[in-house]
C-alpha cells in the first residue's frame, strides 16, 4: 500500500534562471524546485541544455552513466547527453538534456532572423523522451510531475501512452502550468508521425493534428491531472478549455504564495494517489 510522509516531485522546466535571461517563468522554475525541496520532499529538476547557456561559467559536466542512449526520431538516431549543474546557494541540482543536432545552435527557438525554427517538433519531442528516459535509468519514480512550458508539455502525452504500462509511473500524478508562451508559427506537417506509435490511438492525437500551440497544450491538459495557471494572462482558449474538463485547477498566484499553493495542490493529488491504491 502507498504511504508517503515525504513525496517525489519531478520539475520538467522550458527554463530556469540563471541559466536563462530573466523571466517570469524562469524564475518560477527557479524559486518553486527550492521551496517545495524546503518541505521536505525529495526533487529533480530537468532543462534543455541550449546553445546560449554557458557551460565553463554555470560548470555544467557530463553524466557518463546517463548518457549514452539514442533516442529514434523519424527514423533517425539522435544520441541522448545528459550534463548536470548546481544552483549551489539554493542546494539544487538541475539536470541539461543535450544532443548536438538539436542544442548545439545559440539561439532557442527562432533563428537569428526570427524565424522559428522548423524541427522545434522534434526538439520538444527529444527532450520530453530524454527526461523520461533518463528518469528510467535513474530508477526514481515520481510522484508528481509538473510540467512549465510549451516545449516541455509533450511529457504528459508520452507518460499516459507510451509509457503507462511502466511501474515507475504507476503512482505519478501530472500537473502542467500554462504561461504565456505562445507561437504563432506551425509545427512541421509530419508532427503526428513523429508522435505515432504502437500505444497510440487516434483519438489521443486528436489536438495534437492541429500542429499549432493551442493543440499542442490541449494535448497537455488533456493527457495531465491537474491544471495550474502561470501567467497572469493566458490564452483564452486553453482557459476556458482548462475550466471545462473539471480536473484540479489552480489560477494564477502571486509571487509571495505560489509555492504553498502549490504544494498544496500537490498534496491533494498524492492524497488521490493513496485513495486510489486503498481500493486497488
Amino acid at each position: 500500500m502507498l504511504v508517503m510522509s515525504k513525496y517525489k516531485v519531478l520539475f520538467v522546466a522550458q527554463e530556469i534562471v540563471p541559466y536563462m535571461n530573466d523571466s517570469h517563468m524562469g524564475q518560477i522554475c527557479r524559486s518553486l524546485p527550492q521551496g517545495i525541496q524546503e518541505k521536505c520532499c525529495e526533487i529533480r529538476t530537468f532543462m534543455p541544455r541550449y546553445g546560449s547557456i554557458n557551460e565553463r561559467r554555470n560548470q555544467l559536466h557530463e553524466v557518463i552513466r546517463l548518457s549514452g542512449m539514442n533516442l529514434i526520431i523519424d527514423d533517425t538516431d539522435h544520441p541522448l547527453i545528459i550534463k548536470v549543474a548546481s544552483i549551489q546557494s539554493a542546494r539544487l541540482q538541475i539536470y541539461f538534456i543535450d544532443n548536438e543536432d538539436y542544442f548545439k545552435r545559440k539561439s532557442v527557438f527562432t533563428d537569428k532572423n526570427g524565424v522559428f525554427f522548423q524541427d522545434n517538433d522534434e526538439r520538444a519531442i527529444f527532450y520530453a523522451r530524454g527526461v523520461i528516459e533518463t528518469i528510467k535509468k535513474l530508477g526514481w519514480a515520481p510522484n508528481i510531475i509538473h510540467v512549465h512550458g510549451w516545449f516541455s508539455s509533450l511529457i504528459p502525452f508520452f507518460i499516459k501512452t507510451t509509457y503507462k504500462n511502466n511501474p515507475l509511473f504507476s503512482d505519478t500524478k501530472i500537473v502542467c502550468s500554462i504561461y504565456d508562451d505562445d507561437f504563432k508559427q506551425l509545427f512541421d506537417k509530419n508532427f503526428i508521425k513523429k508522435l505515432k506509435h504502437e500505444n497510440v490511438t487516434e483519438k489521443e492525437l486528436k489536438h495534437y493534428k492541429t500542429c499549432n500551440y493551442v493543440g499542442l497544450m490541449k494535448g497537455a491538459i488533456d493527457f495531465s491531472d491537474a491544471i495550474v495557471i502561470g501567467s497572469e494572462k493566458i490564452n483564452p482558449e486553453l482557459m476556458t478549455f482548462a475550466k471545462k474538463t473539471r480536473k484540479p485547477f489552480l489560477g494564477y498566484q502571486p509571487k509571495d504564495k505560489f509555492i504553498d499553493a502549490y504544494s498544496d495542490l500537490y498534496d491533494e493529488l498524492v492524497d488521490e494517489l493513496i485513495n486510489e491504491d486503498a481500493v486497488k
